[in-house]
Order: C-alpha cells, then structure tokens, then sequence
C-alpha cells in the first residue's frame, strides 16, 4: 500500500470513521468544529477515503440524513466526502462501532476504525496499520513512546512503581483489524477504550507501529486551538 490510493493485494478494506461523540469535554460536538474551511469529520473522512475502498460514518442519529446526502457540499465548503454508509452511533464507542461494522459489507477483509476527533491522521498512518494487518497480524495500531515518566499509583495516591517509558506506548487511531478478527471481538456487547483492547481480551494479536506526535486528539478547547495554529502554518 506504499502509493496513495494502492491496496494490498487481495485485500478489500473498508474504514469505519467515529463522530458520535457529544463532546462533553469539549462543550460541544468537536468533530463538526472547522479547521480551516473543513469540519474535523471532513479531514478525517478526506484520508481514510484515499486508503480505503469504502467508508461508514457514524453520527449522532439526528444527523444521518445531512451527512448522507449525495451533495458533497457542507456549510458552503464543497469537495467534502461522501461517505458510503451513514449509520447512527450508539450509546457508547463500541456500541457505535458495532454498528458500524454492520454496515460494512461482508467482503471486507481489513476493517479500520478511527476517530473522526483526530482529523491529522495521514495515508503513512493508514499504511502502516494495514499493512502490518496485511502481514499477518490480527490487529495494528499506531503508538509514541510517552514523553513523561509514567508512574503506576494506588487509589489513595501512593506510587507503587515507575514504569519504563521504553515499554510503554500512547495509541491513537487508526487501527487496522482483520475484519472477522474484529467482528468475532465485538460479538456481543463487549466495551473497551479502543478496539485494539477487545481483540486482545479476545485472545487476538495485535502490534504497534510507530505513530505521529501530529496525530493528535481533539479534546478540548486547548487541542483545537493548537490545530487550527498547525493548520494555518501549513497555508
């Protein structure tokens, strides 16, 4: 998959792109905020398109009929991408993702999901999930060693060890699953933080590639404003 847009053979894989959240940190619904002319969705939508053969957008389910339109014109701001698949999320992440997933057709063979709320995200970071997946391994994410000393501590506060930043890794999205991996991982209600823990709980292996400081999470107020700064120096 080195070349933009190039798949792995054999390979049919599909994104599934998280904007269901209701920003509660945020004080709003971030992933509809605008960095530049674009909706963070759009930024996210706009990479995961180029590396994958079909996309699901998962939104609140007040807004599945505006993002399923066939127009690819939002706000004035034309060129958005139109997904494949608009399906309201649920009451959770891994709910939503489950519902995602089942509006992912069965000949998908890599299926990525990534938070809309990290609108950096580039086709390197794509790249290299799946073709880790590709490879041979039933999960992939993108991880950076923590730049602070990460220190494991008792309720009450009182340190019980310092952990080595060599072995540690922050994770962000994309992560890239062999599609019955995934399915078979989400069977039921299972819930996790991020997919990559329901498929370790269920026995899969996953493995971390290197990720990009860039690939940020817009969490707060503070995070966009950083965006929008990085956005702008790249005009």
């Amino acid at each position: 998959m080195s070349p933009v847009g190039k798949r792995p053979d054999g390979e049919r894989i599909w994104t599934i792109v998280l904007a269901a959240g209701s920003g509660q940190r945020f004080g709003a619904m971030k992933q509809f905020e605008t960095i530049g002319s674009r909706r963070l969705v759009d930024w996210s939508m706009d990479v995961a398109h180029s590396a994958s053969d079909g996309v699901v957008l998962v939104v609140p389910a007040e807004m599945v009929g505006a993002e399923g339109a066939a127009s690819g014109v939002v706000n004035g701001v034309v060129d958005r991408v139109v997904p494949d698949a608009v399906v309201a999320g649920g009451a959770t992440r891994s709910e939503s993702v489950r519902r995602g997933l089942a509006a992912v057709p069965g000949e998908a063979t890599i299926v990525c999901v990534h938070d809309a709320a990290r609108p950096f995200a580039t086709h390197e970071d794509y790249r290299l999930v799946i073709d880790a997946v590709h490879g041979g391994a039933d999960g992939a994410v993108p991880g950076v060693t923590p730049a602070d000393t990460i220190k494991l501590v008792e309720e009450d506060g009182v340190v019980v060890s310092t952990l080595p930043r060599s072995a540690l890794r922050a994770v962000a999205t994309p992560q890239a699953f062999r599609a019955a991996v995934l399915r078979a991982a989400h069977t039921g209600s299972a819930e996790g933080t991020d997919d990559a823990s329901l498929v370790e709980a269920n026995g899969g292996r996953v493995i971390v590639v290197e990720g990009s400081a860039m690939n940020r999470k817009i969490t707060t107020p503070e995070d966009m404003a950083w965006a929008r700064a990085m956005q702008a120096r790249e005009i």
